[in-house]
């Protein structure tokens, strides 16, 4: 059956032609289709038939009659998500390792992007008016809260909070070693390394696009060689808590790819093919099958209402139980409990 769909312009979308309008209210719509939809008169502008090439000003009302399914969604898949928070503009998930955040290269299922399609298929009169904005990513194993962006406004101010540093991120993390103080910052720039994949980052000299890199942490709790940390980065580059307690010499525990003091790991160097599985244990002592990293605390501003959200993650199940098994045997320690 057809769906009837009014859209209100705002002011930051003065200017825009019809085309360019719909394409950000119907993510999910190809162009082909909005020139179908106009052939025929099914998208009208303050209820007259509408050119697509018109441009709208804030005190028009764009209606749109959907009379065909849109052509371009994320294959929808059912899967279990944790949400953290959801309303009519954004979504707050926490994600499990081993998942990425939409399809690339050979992995084009499975991935965040696929399942929050199916979840919001089952809040719209017909599949696909919805479509997940990833805002932000986290890597592939590590764990925890991600924004992702349900409509076009949203995303586009969350974009906006995270370019601008106006959002604040709190990781856990098991590094090897125990560290020397209570907290520290690493203030360290982070490049592509030229003798590596493009998917390995280095602070040593002689990177690649090196650009400046800040983090913040505190000690949590020291345990049998290893320390528990928070670490909050300033910065927002690729690997950026990895690399940086990399290079201090307090890599993290189960990392596939990075040593102390900026050396990588053979091993991990030539597993780098996307489709890895989490499958073998990286360290008998921790029982990890990933690095231990956990994206547990973050804070925005709503991007429509404003409002200043405060988000939290438990440390999940793998990691507890790394910690667990790291404190056998260890002596009493003054540090703060995680």
């Amino acid at each position: 059956m057809p769906l009837d769909l009014e859209f209100a312009v705002e002011p930051y979308q003065s200017g825009l032609r019809v085309d360019a309008f719909l394409a950000q209210q119907l993510r999910n719509y190809s162009p082909w289709q909005f020139h179908r939809l106009a052939s025929w008169k099914a998208v009208r502008i303050d209820h007259q038939p509408a050119d697509l090439l018109r441009r709208l000003r804030p005190d028009n009302r764009v209606q749109v009659r959907l009379l065909e399914p849109p052509e371009t969604l994320y294959d929808p898949e059912p899967f279990p998500l944790k949400i953290i928070y959801e309303d009519a503009w954004i979504v707050v998930v926490d994600k499990p390792p081993g998942i990425i955040a939409h399809p690339t290269g050979n992995m084009q299922c499975g991935t965040l992007c696929n399942f929050l399609q199916a979840h919001f298929d089952e809040q719209t009169p017909i599949a696909g008016l919805l479509r997940p904005g990833i805002v932000h990513r986290i890597d592939r194993e590590t764990s925890g809260l991600m924004v992702v962006a349900k409509t076009h406004q949203a995303h586009r101010n969350l974009v906006d909070s995270f370019e601008h540093s106006r959002v604040s991120k709190t990781y856990l993390a098991i590094v090897e070693g125990v560290v020397e103080k209570q907290s520290g910052t690493i203030d360290l720039p982070i490049g592509q390394d030229h003798r590596a994949s493009k998917v390995l980052m280095s602070t040593r000299a002689g990177t690649t696009n090196a650009k400046v890199a800040k983090t913040h942490w505190t000690l949590l709790r020291a345990l049998n060689g290893y320390s528990v940390v928070e670490a909050k980065p300033v910065t927002g580059r690729n690997h950026q808590i990895r690399v940086h307690f990399a290079a201090i010499g307090h890599p993290l525990a189960g990392d596939e790819f990075y040593g102390p003091h900026g050396q990588f790991k053979e091993a991990g160097r030539e597993s780098l093919e996307e489709g890895r599985r989490l499958t073998d244990v990286r360290c008998e002592i921790t029982g990890l099958k990933r690095h231990a990293l956990h994206a547990g605390r973050l804070e925005f501003s709503h991007p429509i209402t404003g409002a200043w959200m405060k988000l939290a993650s438990q440390l999940p199940a793998d990691l507890l139980a790394a910690v667990l098994r790291i404190e056998e045997g260890n002596e009493e320690s003054p540090s703060r409990e995680v």
